[in-house]
């Protein structure tokens, strides 16, 4: 009998007490890339955003405890073209004083291996909140030379901007638009242990 009653102490105390093997993981900015493409009349135009936070949960083997969210100011867009950004951060586009932020956060995980899974999400652009599912790539964790622990990973996904109300466009003489819909988004990510 008290050994019934002592596995069952045990096992209420498990159940009860946070989950003490999950690392909490922040976005380390010097070694993480916001990044998207997108097509420009017959090339392509890649970017980054350089202003962005965002934390992790990740716990190998235990999908069920992930979680990631991420906050990005949109005015740190950056093309390399400075009247491009401009334009960009104007009412054509992001709005930035308007909406000035483009958030993520994480509702489930699907189809995980040893190495990817899918990452699902509410993203918000520009105002509109829409579901998005990303590839996720696992690349590992473990210490750095100097003792920091670190997790990395890559997501990528592909989006219509119009999706999220960003519909400026400017057809052209051979026919066509100026600016593509679709943008591929590639988030090369390390997050450092807190």
């Amino acid at each position: 009998m008290r050994q019934r009653v002592a596995g069952f102490g045990v096992l209420c105390a498990l159940l009860m007490a946070p989950s003490a093997w999950a690392t909490n993981y922040t976005i380390d900015p010097d070694h993480t890339t916001i990044g998207f493409k997108i097509r420009h009349l017959f090339s392509y135009v890649q970017g980054t955003f350089d202003q962005y936070e965002g934390t992790l949960v990740y716990v190998p083997g235990h999908p069920e405890q992930w979680t990631a969210q991420a906050t990005i100011q949109a005015a740190s867009i950056d093309t390399h073209v400075e009247k491009r950004d401009h334009h960009l951060r104007s009412k054509d586009f992001f709005e930035v004083e308007q909406y000035p932020t483009i958030t993520f956060k994480s509702t489930e995980i699907t189809d995980v291996t040893s190495t990817s899974a899918k990452l699902h999400g509410l993203l918000a652009i520009h105002g509109v909140e829409k579901p998005v599912v990303l590839d996720l790539a696992i690349h590992g964790e473990g210490k750095d030379p100097w003792g920091n622990f670190r997790a990395g990973f890559t997501a990528t996904m592909k989006l219509n901007r119009k999706d999220f109300g960003l519909t400026w466009n400017q057809a052209v003489e051979t026919g066509g638009f100026l600016v593509g819909d679709d943008v591929d988004i590639t988030l090369e990510v390390e997050g450092i242990a807190k």
